[in-house]
C-alpha cells in the first residue's frame, strides 16, 4: 500500500514539474520574443534614420540593407509619418456656377409675392407646369361655375325643355355644359352648339369679363414659359473655363492666369470678366469677417477685362504691390485658405441677353510653376482650335518666392536661387534676370553731350550745303 501510494505521488508530481517545465520555457520563448520585436522595431527606427543594417549570417538572412526590404518597410510606414491631408474648404461658388448659399428664416416672404412674374420664372420646371396646368384649369372651372349660376338663378335649368322659353346660352344643361362652355369662350374654339343669346345682359358682361381676364392669364403663361425657355444662363454652357488656375512668371513678372474658351460659333458681344478673391479676414478692431470679397486686378484699369472671345484666351492677372498675392510665396500660397470666383459676362449674339457664366479655385486648384498647354494652331486657310488641351498644363522654371522677394531680387539681379526645380520630362530654357540700366558718371555725361552738339553741327552743315544747290 505505501509502495503503491508513493507511486501515485510520484505520478502525480511528475505533470506538475513538466507544467512548470513548459510554462518555464514558454516563458523563456515569450521574453526571447519581446527582445527580438524589441531589436527589430530598433532597428526598423535605424532603417527609417537613414542607417544600413546587416544580419551577422550575412546579406543573404534578413539583411536590412536591402532595398526591397527598405521600401516595404517605407510602404508599411508611410501612414505613420505622413502629415495630416489638409482639410477640403467649402465652395462659395460651384465650378458649373451655382452660389453655394442658401437663404433661411426669411421673415418677409411676401415680397415674393410682389415680384410674382420673376418669382415664378425663377421655379423648378416640374413646379412650373403644375402652375401652368392649374392656373388654366381653376380659371375654366370658376367660370364654368359663375356660367351654371347664372343659368341656375334665371331657371334656364328647369325651363330647357319648354317651348318658346330664351334661356341666356343655349344647349346648356347643367355644370359640365357650362364647364365645356367655358373652356370653348376662352380659347375661342367656338364649337358652335352652345351659344350665348342676346337677351342676357348678365351672360354679356360675364363674356367680357372671361375674354378680358383671359387674355391677361394667356400673356402671363406664355411669358413666364417663354422667358424661361429662353434664359441665357443656358448660353453659359457653352462657356468653359479651366479646371485650374497657375502662377508663373510672364514678362520678367509673377502673373496669375486661367483659360476661359467658347465652344459655340455664335460669339459673346461685348464680354467682360472680373474675379473676386474670397477669404476670411480678421480687422485691427477684432471683427471677423468670413467671406470678405477683394477685387482681383485683370485688367479693368488697361482694357484688358474687355474680351474678344472668338478663341480661347488665358486671363492674366500681374501680382504687383496691389495684388492680394503680393507678399505670398508658394509655401504660403499652400497654407491659405481662399478661393477665386471669376465672372464672365456680355450680351448673346443671337437674342441680344445678358449673359453671365461663373466659375471658382480653390486654393488647391492654383497651381504654382506651371503653364497652359497651346491649343492654337495655324491650318490652310484657317485657325484650329484643339479642345483636348484646353485643361492641359505644363511645369516652367517659376521662382518660389513671392512676387515682393521677385521684384527685389530681380534689382539685385540675383534669382536663380529661388528657382524652383522642374520635372526630369520638362524642357525649357533657364530663366535669367532682366538688365538693368547703370547711372552714367559725371565725364560720360559730358562725353555724350559733346558728341550730340558735333552731331548737330554736322547735320545742320549738311542741310546748308542741300539749300544752296540749284
Amino acid at each position: 500500500m505505501l509502495r503503491a501510494s508513493a507511486e501515485e505521488t510520484h505520478s502525480n508530481e511528475a505533470p506538475e514539474r513538466s507544467g512548470a517545465a513548459e510554462q518555464s520555457s514558454g516563458d523563456a520563448r515569450t521574453d526571447a520574443g519581446k527582445a527580438l520585436l524589441g531589436a527589430r522595431g530598433f532597428q526598423l527606427q535605424l532603417a527609417e534614420d537613414g542607417w544600413r543594417l546587416s544580419s551577422p549570417d550575412g546579406p543573404g538572412h534578413g539583411d536590412w540593407s536591402d532595398p526591397q526590404r527598405e521600401a516595404q518597410i517605407s510602404t508599411e510606414r508611410t501612414h505613420l509619418i505622413a502629415e495630416p491631408a489638409k482639410k477640403v474648404r467649402q465652395r462659395y461658388v460651384q465650378k458649373d456656377g451655382k452660389c453655394n448659399v442658401h437663404h433661411g428664416n426669411v421673415q418677409e416672404t411676401y415680397r415674393y409675392l410682389s415680384d410674382l412674374f420673376t418669382t415664378l420664372v425663377d421655379l423648378r420646371w416640374r413646379l412650373s407646369f403644375l402652375i401652368f396646368t392649374l392656373v388654366y384649369v381653376v380659371n375654366w372651372l370658376f367660370f364654368g361655375l359663375l356660367w351654371w349660376l347664372i343659368a341656375l338663378i334665371r331657371g334656364d335649368l328647369l325651363h330647357a325643355d319648354e317651348e318658346g322659353w330664351t334661356p341666356c346660352v343655349e344647349n346648356l344643361n347643367g355644370f359640365v355644359s357650362a364647364f365645356l362652355f367655358s373652356i370653348e369662350t376662352e380659347t375661342t374654339i367656338g364649337y358652335g352648339y352652345r351659344v350665348i343669346t342676346e337677351k342676357c345682359p348678365e351672360g354679356i358682361v360675364l363674356l367680357l369679363v372671361q375674354a378680358i381676364l383671359g387674355s391677361i392669364v394667356n400673356a402671363m403663361m406664355v411669358g413666364c414659359m417663354f422667358v424661361k425657355i429662353s434664359q441665357p444662363k443656358n448660353r453659359a454652357e457653352t462657356l468653359m473655363f479651366s479646371h485650374k488656375a497657375v502662377i508663373s512668371v510672364r514678362d520678367g513678372k509673377l502673373c496669375l492666369m486661367f483659360r476661359v474658351g467658347d465652344l459655340r460659333n455664335s460669339h459673346i458681344v461685348e464680354a467682360s470678366i472680373r474675379a473676386k478673391l474670397i477669404r476670411s479676414q480678421q480687422t485691427k478692431e477684432g471683427e471677423f469677417i468670413p467671406l470678405n470679397q477683394t477685387d482681383i486686378n485683370i485688367g479693368f484699369d488697361t482694357g484688358d477685362d474687355r474680351l474678344f472671345l472668338v478663341s480661347p484666351l488665358i486671363i492674366s492677372h500681374e501680382i504687383n504691390e496691389k495684388s492680394p498675392f503680393w507678399e505670398m510665396s508658394q509655401a504660403q500660397i499652400e497654407k491659405e485658405e481662399f478661393e477665386i470666383v471669376v465672372i464672365l459676362e456680355g450680351m448673346v449674339e443671337a437674342t441680344g441677353m445678358t449673359c453671365q457664366a461663373r466659375s471658382s479655385y480653390l486654393d488647391t486648384e492654383v497651381l504654382w510653376g506651371y503653364r497652359f498647354t497651346p491649343v492654337l494652331s495655324l491650318e490652310k486657310g484657317f485657325y484650329e482650335v484643339d479642345y483636348n488641351n484646353f485643361h492641359d498644363i505644363y511645369e516652367t522654371n517659376t521662382p518660389s518666392c513671392s512676387a515682393k522677394e521677385m521684384a527685389a531680387s530681380l534689382r539685385e539681379g540675383e534669382l536663380f536661387p529661388h528657382l524652383s526645380p522642374l520635372s526630369p520630362d520638362t524642357k525649357h530654357l533657364p530663366l535669367n534676370p532682366l538688365p538693368l540700366p547703370q547711372p552714367l558718371s559725371e565725364s560720360q555725361r559730358k562725353e555724350e553731350g559733346e558728341e550730340e552738339q558735333g552731331e548737330r553741327g554736322e547735320t545742320n552743315g549738311l542741310a546748308a550745303t542741300l539749300g544752296n544747290q540749284p
